[in-house]
């Protein structure tokens, strides 16, 4: 600005000034000046960063003075700090687009963004470590903010399958630096190389550190049928079945579980092929190192049966100690062809209740449970072929009983094991809805988890005892990720192909689909398939038909199985019981059509096709009547 006063005052003419300023100002000063206007020109091109000055906010507008007289508009979301926004304070924004219309607009996030990655990737490489907040879970993996956001595959979470990643979410956590794209800004971390190099060098010290004997201290990291993996902070060690416990378990999933923090005992130390093996029942004195004082020879003792055998029955005597019971010492006067012909390891009968919160019970019958495997049930029926309707009131009323003693509110199961004399023994209940309860839903009408829902909303039962009949009957076949003929081996993989079994009486309960991936770290069940009939003979039809249509490809199925107990004699008479699975039970037995039956069938199979195939007239012979040839074209597709 010019002030026009002062050079009055001064008595000078506009000859005289110019002349004194050109005095003053020498061309190396202008051309001083001419180059910083003409870099401050350039500094406003777009995609360029600036500092700028806050000059107001307007509304959701932030008015930035960016020089020779030039202002932008900044979205005030863009700041993370409303106290962020001061008149006054200098910010470096990104100068995006110049409009005649809508000015200068400018955005402090992706200015900020920029200058984040400059400084990432000044201050670090591929290699080193950085630490940052888990901002969000996408495709493939998650987000990280370590001043930029950066990828972290879910390969690379944890040396383990990590499960479900999103609880990752919020938690600062520290990662190696993979890949660095500088032309697409983008940056690759690893949490599990840390984990790997932490667990390398815990794993040497281990090693020069254990032997056998020590007791040692490790999480549960996975459980298998022959035993547990136990991580003991950076080499992991096997605790075999065998060493779980001095009595008989089925599946080592009855002692442990997963993440559970347990002391072990050392009990054999391979260093050169970094194998450790674990023993949890050493910690204890063997129950057999002072059996002959409590057992002499002689005496009359009284055990239970736990194992039913071609030549004889186990009897346990205690916990970790059992006799066996040969054949041939069972009777003096009768020839016994089986030990189960006289002994008996019992029915598996569960009974479901109901309960609310205003002292109202019922019980929904039984449901057949006794073909299992290691306790875990394979097939299961409603209602149950050994139970009449006195014994399924008098259960029921125990059931009731049990559940109410306890105040007991919502769906549960009472199991019984039952005898060949028909007597009940109580075993255990279980606070929760059966994975086996849709036949129970099936032959009731009841809705089982609706009436859980309406209960826990505080409602009452809509149903009273008298309401509750038995109509019909159902099947279930637990469909697993297992092979039957490989000794139910779990089976993982990627599933690749699902079609489901349709029709009158059939329902399938699943969560697998084309693309699923069964791993090694869940059950192995992977849908219930349940089906139901007027009666056991026509229910074991449509669970036949149902199990023929099913198809999973990618893994290998416990349905061979199935399809064996519905074709099986001793299924359909009864003939079984808890044991039955594991101790009675191969495949190698399926009943089928012997040679002569199946050359029998062939020959049948090949004359039908050729009488078809005789009924095809040639395109050039066809006979001159079309609704001849229209009926023969109808018979072949019948």
């Amino acid at each position: 600005m010019v002030d026009r006063n002062l050079i009055t005052k001064l008595g000078l003419s506009n000859e005289q000034i110019e002349q004194e300023v050109n005095e003053l100002f020498t061309s190396e000063h202008t051309q001083l000046l001419e180059e910083e206007l003409a870099k401050k020109v350039e500094s406003l091109a777009p995609g360029t960063i600036v500092t700028g000055r806050i000059v107001t906010q307007l509304g959701n507008d932030v008015i930035v003075e960016l020089g020779l007289k030039s202002e932008g508009m900044v979205e005030a979301s863009e700041f993370d700090d409303p106290e962020e926004i001061v008149p006054g304070k200098e910010i470096e924004v990104l100068l995006e687009e110049m409009d005649a219309e809508s000015g200068i607009l400018l955005s402090k996030r992706k200015a900020d963004r920029i200058r984040g990655w400059e400084r990432v990737i000044e201050n670090n490489a591929e290699g080193d470590v950085v630490k940052g907040i888990v901002s969000r879970r996408i495709k493939g993996g998650l987000l990280i903010d370590i001043g930029v956001p950066v990828f972290l595959p879910a390969s690379q979470v944890d040396i383990r399958k990590p499960g479900d990643i999103s609880r990752f979410i919020g938690q600062e956590i520290e990662c190696k630096i993979l890949k660095i794209d500088t032309d697409n800004h983008n940056i690759v971390v690893s949490r599990r190389k840390i984990i790997e190099e932490e667990r390398y060098a815990s794993k040497e010290k281990i090693l020069a550190e254990i032997e056998v004997g020590q007791l040692r201290t490790g999480i549960v990291k996975n459980i298998a049928d022959f035993g547990v993996f136990v991580d003991l902070g950076g080499l992991d060690g096997l605790l075999h079945i065998s060493d779980l416990s001095w009595g008989r378990i089925s599946h080592p999933s009855e002692l442990v579980e997963l993440d559970q923090e347990i002391e072990c005992m050392v009990i054999g130390v391979d260093k050169d092929n970094e194998k450790i093996s674990l023993g949890l029942k050493q910690k204890s004195e063997s129950p057999w190192k002072s059996v002959e004082g409590r057992y002499p020879i002689g005496n009359k003792v009284t055990g239970k049966i736990v194992n039913i055998m071609n030549y004889g029955a186990f009897v346990r005597l205690e916990e970790g100690i059992e006799g066996l019971i040969h054949i041939s010492e069972m009777s003096w006067t009768k020839r016994i062809g089986h030990p189960g012909d006289i002994l008996t390891l019992g029915e598996d009968i569960e009974v479901q209740v109901l309960g609310d919160f205003q002292g109202n019970y019922i019980h929904l019958g039984e449901r057949e449970c006794s073909l299992q495997r290691r306790h875990q049930k394979l097939i299961e029926e409603s209602p149950s072929f050994v139970v009449d309707e006195a014994m399924r009131a008098e259960m029921g009323t125990v059931a009731i009983e049990a559940a109410r003693s306890v105040d007991y509110v919502s769906a549960g199961t009472v199991e019984f094991l039952v005898d060949k004399e028909k007597n009940f023994y109580f075993l255990e209940m279980n606070t929760r809805v059966q994975v086996e309860h849709p036949v129970t839903e099936l032959v009731t009408g009841v809705d089982i988890v609706q009436e859980q829902l309406r209960v826990a909303r505080g409602r009452k039962l809509r149903y009273g005892q008298d309401d509750v009949r038995l109509h019909g009957w159902a099947i279930e076949c637990r469909i697993n990720a297992e092979d039957p003929y490989n000794d139910f081996m779990p089976s993982t993989g990627t599933i690749t192909t699902v079609i489901l079994p349709t029709g009158p009486g059939v329902r399938v309960d699943t969560g697998v689909y084309s693309g699923y991936e069964v791993t090694p770290y869940y059950d192995s069940l992977i849908s219930k398939l349940i089906c139901y009939g007027e009666t056991r003979g026509e229910a074991v039809l449509r669970m036949r038909r149902a199990l023929e249509e099913y198809r999973i490809m990618g893994v290998k199925t416990n349905i061979p199985f199935h399809q064996h107990m519905m074709d099986s004699h001793r299924f359909m008479s009864g003939s079984f019981d808890t044991m039955f699975v594991e101790e009675r039970f191969s495949m190698s037995d399926r009943e089928g059509p012997d040679e002569v039956q199946a050359a029998i069938l062939a020959t049948l199979v090949a004359h039908r096709q050729g009488q078809q195939a005789s009924q095809i007239v040639a395109p050039g012979e066809r006979d001159t009547s079309n609704w001849k040839w229209l009926s023969r074209w109808e018979r072949l597709s019948r």
